[in-house]
């Protein structure tokens, strides 16, 4: 690959030093850089995305540029992620590995979320970790009916309930209790967070299946910002009694860089020692 979009974190990349490390080392071989610095678009011409930051910085840039059928890479300068590659420490094998193209594609899927008002949507986001459906500034439980292609699954008492690709299989999903999935896989989880429930176990779903989620009545001190659903922890939309949020598959499929098959299997080994 010669044509690169680099996208850097500046709270965690204090000063841009790493940003124009990246930079001068790929142009000095001969590559093409954009820069981006809060606006603007990729040029036709760029090849892969590398974001500086951590998971939450690639998430968002993933979400922005998903339907450019980019290669996404991250280089970690937070603590342990999932989904970015490697340290600060070894930019240049990262960077040699890339203008080489010695790397791994992997494809995720996204989860697509769309926000049903009295049978009109009014709101649709992608996320490629999960879409969460709860409460949001109030203590209390919502009551949410869970239907899987239109036939009904379960009412749940709880905190929220978490729809998640296997990507956000290790985010959120999984400190509610969720498995832990290898990220390629095509499935759907849906993890419940606090359940009033003896049966609080998550639910594995093909990612052909068509998942609703109802903000049934019950729902106590409905007022304004009580309940929501959040794309990838960002984009809150404010829910209704009534309202229904129906989750499937994203048409877009994304491509995430990785430099070892076993990076996914080392870094879980990593998380579960701490």
């Amino acid at each position: 690959m010669k044509s690169f979009y680099i996208i850097s974190n500046r709270q965690k990349d204090e000063g841009d030093v790493l940003l124009n490390q990246v930079r001068s080392y790929l142009e000095e071989r001969g590559a093409s850089c954009q820069i981006h610095y809060g606006n603007g678009e990729p040029d036709p011409s760029v090849q892969c995305v590398i974001t500086l930051g951590g998971d939450g910085t690639l998430l968002r840039v993933v979400r922005r540029l998903a339907d450019r059928q980019l290669a996404f890479i991250g280089i970690n300068t937070g603590t342990l992620g999932y989904l970015t590659e490697g340290e600060q420490n070894n930019v240049p094998a990262i960077l040699d590995a890339l203008l080489s193209d010695q790397v791994i594609r992997e494809e995720r899927i996204m989860i697509y979320g769309r926000v049903l008002r009295d049978g009109k949507a009014i709101a649709r986001h992608r996320a490629l970790n999960d879409v969460v459906v709860g409460r949001g500034n109030t203590m209390k439980m919502a009551n949410l009916r869970v239907n899987v292609n239109q036939q009904m699954l379960k009412d749940y008492r709880c905190d929220a309930l978490i729809a998640s690709t296997p990507t956000g299989s290790t985010a959120y999903s999984f400190s509610a209790g969720g498995p832990i999935v290898e990220p390629t896989a095509r499935l759907f989880l849906l993890t419940p967070v606090a359940a009033h429930s003896l049966n609080n176990r998550s639910i594995v779903f093909p990612a052909t299946d068509q998942l609703s989620v109802e903000l049934l009545p019950g729902s106590r001190g409905n007022e304004s910002g009580h309940y929501q659903v959040v794309f990838d922890g960002e984009k809150p939309v404010e829910l209704q009694v009534g309202d229904r949020v129906e989750i499937t598959q994203a048409t877009t499929i994304i491509t995430i860089l990785k430099l070892s098959e076993r990076s996914f299997v080392e870094t879980l080994s990593k998380k579960l020692s701490d």
